[in-house]
């Protein structure tokens, strides 16, 4: 049997005019359904130059500064945003690497510095900088990292600190010193490459799962903090890439590169690690290519999210 609802617990619907989509019929709850609600502003349509330009360019006119941009994912998204005509500040430990890129492709709007991420007093100094010579920073990726595999009962103190140095507190110090920036202008974009390691276990890498799940909740609680301020907080979680350090493993498990690419594409059920569903290791760009769209205005309702670019092998456990 059905209880009619009485006047006083009845919804009610008032026209209201909504920015962007014109008068609106919105329900009204009377207590003790009503709750308060906090008033957003409508989003800006983008604006000409700043996103959604044809021809590629949705990324003219801002600048990004890219971590550990001197080979495999940190390159791959130095040309990823380059390429959709963001001016890029390339960072790594050894600038060599990044300036080997083909800079001139972009009409100099590739910068290469060096810089130690787990060096706190030397990144606020490369960001004051930047921000004073080439302009406020609209995009930051997080990209360096590093890997020390080892089971637990061999890993040592140094290990296990030097890996949540770069991967974990690299990622505070450049997080914290570009954010603080990006809400005080009321926009901006931050991205990190974390690992699908972070959700799953993974035998002979604790440390590096641990500080990659320590970056990607980081990136989360940092997303809340500064949503309202206009500033969105994204991770992109890679699986197997063919980068230097997906190689340094199969070297270290005394393989070569193609049996190594097998036992990851197959999978293995002794380390109870499933393969790739898709049948494809995956390249840089691959993951560059996600980066690009979380910080495009595309993506611009998208924060506090953690994308798995992984070919579905960790079947999003």
């Amino acid at each position: 049997m059905h209880r009619k609802s009485s006047p006083e617990q009845r919804p009610t619907r008032t026209q209201t005019e909504i920015p962007g989509h014109g008068a609106q019929f919105v329900p009204s709850l009377p207590p003790p359904y009503a709750s308060p609600v906090r008033r957003v502003p409508a989003p800006a349509p983008p604006s000409h130059g700043r996103g959604q330009v044809s021809g590629g360019q949705e990324l003219t006119g801002r600048l990004a500064l890219v971590t550990g941009a001197g080979r495999g994912i940190g390159e791959a998204v130095v040309h990823a945003l380059a390429g959709q005509g963001a001016r890029v500040l390339a960072t790594d430990l050894a600038v060599e690497g990044v300036t080997t890129s083909p800079a001139g492709t972009y009409d100099g709007r590739l910068t290469a510095r060096t810089l130690d991420v787990t060096d706190a007093t030397a990144v606020e100094a490369l960001v004051a900088e930047t921000e004073n010579t080439l302009g406020p920073l609209d995009i930051t990726v997080n990209v360096a990292g590093i890997l020390r595999s080892s089971r637990v009962a061999e890993l040592t103190d140094e290990d296990w600190a030097a890996t949540f140095a770069v991967n974990t507190d690299g990622v505070f110090h450049v997080s914290r010193a570009v954010s603080r920036r990006m809400a005080e202008r009321g926009g901006g974009s931050i991205v990190t490459v974390a690992s699908n390691a972070a959700g799953i276990p993974r035998s002979g890498m604790a440390a590096y799962a641990a500080s990659k799940a320590a970056a990607v909740m980081f990136t989360k609680c940092l997303g809340l903090e500064v949503a309202g301020r206009g500033v969105r907080c994204n991770t992109v979680s890679p699986g197997s890439t063919l980068t230097d350090m997906q190689r340094a493993m199969w070297s270290a498990g005394g393989g070569d590169e193609e049996a190594g690419a097998r036992g990851v594409l197959e999978g293995d059920l002794a380390g109870f690690r499933t393969g790739i569903p898709l049948g494809r290791i995956a390249d840089p760009s691959d993951i560059a290519d996600a980066v690009a769209f979380l910080v495009s205005d595309r993506a611009r309702h998208i924060t506090m999210h953690d994308l798995y670019v992984d070919g579905g092998a960790t079947l999003r456990a």
